[in-house]
This record gives C-alpha cells, structure tokens and sequence, in this order.
C-alpha cells in the first residue's frame, strides 16, 4: 500500500525576490524558478490585470514556507 505524498504549495521566502510565489511554485513544480518568473513576466504584459490578481490571491493565500 502506497502512503500518498505531503506535496503542498508555499511561498518559499528565502528564494523568493518579491514576496516568494515564483519560487514557491517553481520548487511545487519541481522547475527552475527563473522559468516561473519569466512566465510571470509575459503574463504580465499578455493579461495585465489578471496576473496581478492571481499574484495578489497567491500572496495572501498560499502560506510561507517553515
């Protein structure tokens, strides 16, 4: 019998550079975080308001990495 993993998502604050999402999504996702914030970046150009709500939503729900 497999025992399922503890695989959650934070906001890693110490490899973060803004408030940690990126980096926080990156290492959920097992990928380099440079990749993350890039796409973060070409969102933000393609749908502006909608990537800085998603942002914020992250910010505000996602807990800090302990």
């Amino acid at each position: 019998m497999k025992i399922p993993s503890q695989k959650r998502m934070y906001r890693d604050l110490d490899s973060g550079v803004i408030s940690g999402v990126c980096a926080g999504v990156a290492r959920y996702f097992d990928i380099d975080a440079v990749w993350v914030r890039a796409a973060a970046v070409v969102s933000l150009f393609v749908a502006t308001p909608i990537t800085i709500v998603a942002y914020i939503a992250a910010v505000i729900l996602l807990p800090r990495m302990v």
